[in-house]
């Protein structure tokens, strides 16, 4: 089985062809050497099916004997000038904070409790720190180490267990990029950290869940959709030698990202979403889960 960091290089090289022939600048610095890699990326829809596990291959996740995330403390980033803008904000920033406060102890957060590591289980409970808004301009996606950057500057003394994770929300439109959001790892003064980069996907249809809810602006329900892909799977495969994916690098939020077990998920403090499921081993083994789009049923909706 390759190695996390081979994986994730082999993708970015074969994404970043992809993005030269297209002319895509933004994409081709996708894991540049001496940079975190991006983990996880939550590919836009006419990407993600052709990053999944083909039908007739083993789905199963497997344990790569790192560490897990017990508990997050999590806390959300808002970055770039338009974050003084109310009328570009509206319900974002005070949705986001509803989405971290309820994952905690949700049903959602407990389709990831069957993953050990070396230093235990994966945990339902995880702490909200609240937001932090930096209206200095924002960078793209494109350097996993300015996002990194951004997060030691803002953070002056991230959680000192190492189960930080720091979503960074800018106001950057995704363009021509592939994918949606990422997740990846660092340190900030020697302390170890997760983060998260997510593009600002107001009007993004390749990104956009399509919630008819009207609980939720369509910016900040496509955001609720791939965080809750990223926190998953930064919990469950936190950083290099990793936790749990399959043989084709895929994690627990990839192999179900863009199918939806349930028209909307409730959270632990009453919010709903319309959310992706997550891949859970234990359930696909069972035949309880529900299928993702390779039709392998292993998605937990977290009802």
């Amino acid at each position: 089985m390759l190695n996390k960091l081979v994986m994730a290089a082999l993708v970015a090289q074969a994404f970043s062809g992809l993005a030269m022939a297209r002319g895509e600048g933004a994409v081709e610095d996708l894991n540049i050497p001496g940079q975190p890699p991006m983990l996880g990326l939550h590919w836009e829809r006419g990407q993600a099916t052709a990053h999944q596990a083909r039908p007739g291959t083993s789905p199963l996740m497997t344990y790569q004997g790192g560490k897990i995330m017990p508990t997050a403390v999590t806390q959300a980033i808002f970055w770039g000038t338009s974050w003084s803008n109310s009328s570009f904000i509206g319900d974002k920033i005070s949705g986001i904070d509803d989405w971290y406060t309820g994952f905690s102890n949700a049903n959602y957060a407990k389709t990831s409790d069957e993953y050990t590591g070396t230093n235990g289980r994966v945990g339902a409970a995880t702490s909200y720190l609240g937001h932090i808004i930096d209206t200095s301009a924002a960078s793209g996606g494109g350097s996993t180490s300015a996002i990194l950057a951004e997060v030691c500057k803002v953070i002056k003394n991230p959680d000192p267990s190492g189960n930080g994770y720091y979503a960074v929300y800018t106001d950057r439109p995704r363009g021509n990029a592939g994918y949606c959001a990422y997740h990846s790892y660092g340190q900030c003064g020697g302390t170890p950290v997760q983060f998260a980069f997510f593009w600002s996907l107001d009007g993004d249809p390749g990104c956009d869940p399509q919630d008819t809810s009207g609980l939720h602006s369509q910016g900040l329900a496509a955001l609720a959709n791939v965080s809750g892909h990223e926190l998953s799977e930064a919990r469950t495969d936190p950083a290099s030698p990793g936790g749990w994916y399959d043989r084709n690098g895929q994690e627990n939020g990839d192999k179900c990202a863009w199918t939806f077990g349930a028209p909307l998920v409730t959270f632990s403090n009453g919010v709903q979403w319309k959310i992706q499921g997550e891949w859970s081993n234990a359930a696909y083994t069972a035949g309880t889960g529900y299928p993702n789009s390779s039709g392998q049923k292993g998605c937990l909706s977290g009802l």
